[in-house]
């Protein structure tokens, strides 16, 4: 499912998305300041204008099953989800070689720039397309969360935004005048980054005078998202269902 293969740039998403249907994805390529990006598509083909969410891997890239279930679960919300590739084979070698997690975070902020301009670029990509204007959100799991957030930053063409066990990177020192509507999702038991983290980034949030709720699952280990289960098909829908909310206004 997985073999990259390029769509025009100037052909309509609907066109993209129709072939696949709803229930697989399709792919394409989305031109960036940065350079072109893969982006993988879980559309209605029914044209209809709904609300579209970027979603963010973390340091894992794509490769976990639940990231397909996750796009198919948005599709039958009534979201049109957006797998964006992120992570080049290059930056997954460079992470799994790293040998450390301080050696990783120093990786990270050498791509970070690039990571954020590709994030705004799908952005400003499905806001053109009439269907979504106005209505896209974005959604990052660990270092996905990261880039999403500093994505995010003062950005009108990003309306919502969810940030799953994961914040701001590490040293992030941009000033940050105001966020989308944010929600976030922790696992209580994560022992990469604590709750008191995510309790942080709401109160910080919320100082800047936007909307920030914070919903901590009991046990919930660091990757509780991307597992099977109840809890973790709770937490799939309590985005969507938060996505739905501010993007359907």
């Amino acid at each position: 499912m997985r073999a990259t293969f390029a769509v025009v740039l100037t052909f309509l998403l609907s066109l993209a998305c129709g072939k696949a249907g709803a229930a697989g994805g399709s792919q394409f390529n989305v031109a960036t300041l940065r350079g072109n990006v893969l982006v993988e598509g879980f559309a209605s083909n029914s044209g209809a204008s709904r609300p579209a969410v970027i979603i963010l891997s973390g340091s894992h890239g794509f490769a976990p099953p639940a990231y397909d279930e996750l796009g198919r679960s948005f599709n039958a919300a009534g979201l049109d989800a957006y797998l964006v590739h992120l992570l080049t084979p290059a930056d997954q070698q460079a992470i799994a070689h790293a040998g450390s997690a301080p050696a990783r975070i120093d990786y990270y902020a050498t791509r970070l720039a690039d990571w954020i301009a590709a994030v705004r670029g799908v952005a400003s990509y499905l806001n053109s397309q009439p269907r979504y204007a106005g209505k896209v959100g974005v959604l990052g799991i660990s270092l996905g969360a990261q880039t999403a957030a500093a994505a995010s930053v003062d950005r009108r063409d990003i309306g919502a935004l969810v940030l799953v066990d994961g914040g701001f990177p590490d040293g992030y020192s941009q000033p940050i005048r105001s966020l989308p509507p944010l929600y976030i999702v922790w696992g209580s038991a994560d022992r990469v980054f604590p709750v008191a983290t995510a309790r942080e980034l709401q109160r910080m949030a919320q100082g800047l005078g936007g909307s920030a709720s914070l919903n901590v699952y009991p046990g919930g280990a660091h990757n509780f998202f991307l597992k099977s289960g109840p809890q973790a098909a709770a937490a799939h829908q309590g985005a969507a269902d938060f996505f739905l909310s501010q993007l359907s206004k």
